[in-house]
């Protein structure tokens, strides 16, 4: 169900209200705010999904004391939780600490509550992960409210054992190899699958999603001012074609109508990312997911991921190797050039995300730092010169 901004105020204020004075203990009971968390909420939350790890001792140990880590406030309101376990936790050496993605805040259920997003999310980490093949974050505890837009997913604590991505990484050519398999994994599971409608169908259409998006949350004319914002870092070449930009945008998502469907990331960039205990690649931050065509990802993830230099020297290698994994998958993939032709198109609603963010709407909680967004929109801008993706449609 999609509810507007009116709608989603309204509900979090009677949320509020009807929570006053409450003291949470049950896991049926999802908190307004991370001070709201107990010991006892955290136990009834957390143990059914260790009960593997904990043998014997599944009905005796209790979470016992907490301290909450330093927030993290975006998109979506982000806190590291350390956990205190009674001595059946600590024998059955039960984590230490999970991390928590939440929309807590009024400003968190905005954008992504409008586009359905948090819904996406919390489905994904319940029904999707556990069957996907991929690395992945994995979700010990995940509910939304469909009415209030409330979320809270509690997920094992990987920080220590993995690299994060951000603007300022660099990939080997063998990293990139692994986040197109990553993806190609993702896509075969789901390519025009009855699912998309059945299990899938909390799911928006990644059409549906960025229009919600641009016109409900006000990003239309955010990604206009984000392009503006960011003329040093777009080619010269590119720069004065700025009125080209929008219509080829609209283009490159009307495209998905008509072009094969699985289930999307959708919003792969390089800080998306993070590379594994083994080097491989990690896909974080599943808020953006959708129903759409695959070349979003492919070229959101490719043209962010790597410096330009890299992009231009390895791009057309990297689109052949995900072709052949979804070939290998069992997946009717596009040929070469077909597969080129979208490569190139899919760009452009790529570019918006982040020159909306740059750009972004007054209103809107704080996104992303201008350094992040400026690297990747240069990134994304010198692929489209590169390839002249104005004139692939």
């Amino acid at each position: 169900m999609d509810l507007s901004f009116a709608e989603i105020k309204r509900q979090f204020a009677l949320e509020a209200e009807r929570a006053a004075g409450r003291t949470l203990t049950s896991a049926d009971q999802l908190p307004l705010h991370y001070e709201e968390i107990t010991p006892a909420w955290l136990t009834s939350a957390l143990v059914p999904a260790l009960a593997p790890a904990l043998g014997s001792e599944s009905g005796n140990a209790e979470v016992v004391g907490l301290r909450l880590g330093e927030a993290d406030e975006g998109t979506s309101s982000r806190r590291r939780i350390h956990l205190t376990w009674n001595d059946a936790g600590q024998r059955a050496g039960l984590p230490a600490s999970v991390f928590c993605k939440s929309t807590f805040h009024l400003e968190n259920r905005y954008i992504i509550g409008m586009n359905g997003g948090i819904a996406a999310e919390a489905t994904f980490y319940n029904t999707v992960r556990p069957k996907l093949p991929i690395v992945a974050p994995e979700a010990l505890f995940s509910r939304y409210d469909p009415a209030s837009l409330n979320s809270l997913i509690i997920m094992r604590d990987i920080a220590g054992e993995v690299t994060f991505g951000s603007h300022e990484l660099t990939l080997t050519e063998e990293q990139a190899r692994s986040q197109l398999r990553l993806l190609a994994t993702l896509h075969a599971r789901y390519w025009d699958s009855p699912e998309l409608e059945t299990e899938l169908a909390v799911w928006n259409s990644w059409e549906k999603y960025f229009t919600i998006t641009v016109e409900e949350a006000g990003f239309g004319p955010s990604c206009a001012r984000g392009f503006q914002l960011a003329e040093d870092v777009i080619p010269a070449r590119l720069f004065p074609r700025a009125e080209e930009i929008w219509p080829a945008t609209l283009a490159c998502v009307a495209a998905h109508q008509r072009l094969p469907r699985t289930l999307l990331h959708s919003d792969p960039h390089l800080k998306n990312w993070y590379i594994a205990a083994d080097g491989g690649m990690g896909l974080n931050d599943w808020q953006c997911s959708s129903k759409g065509n695959w070349g979003r990802d492919v070229a959101y993830t490719i043209s962010t991921a790597l410096a330009v230099e890299d992009r231009r020297n390895w791009e057309r290698d990297l689109l052949g190797h995900y072709l052949e994994e979804l070939r290998a998958a069992g997946v009717a993939a596009p040929d070469f050039n077909e597969a080129w032709r979208i490569y190139r198109q899919q760009l452009f609603a790529a570019l918006a995300w982040w020159t909306g963010t740059l750009g972004q709407p007054p209103e809107a909680p704080k996104m992303q730092p201008a350094a992040t967004a400026r690297e990747f929109i240069r990134r994304m801008a010198h692929a489209i010169d590169d390839l002249y993706a104005l004139d692939a449609f």
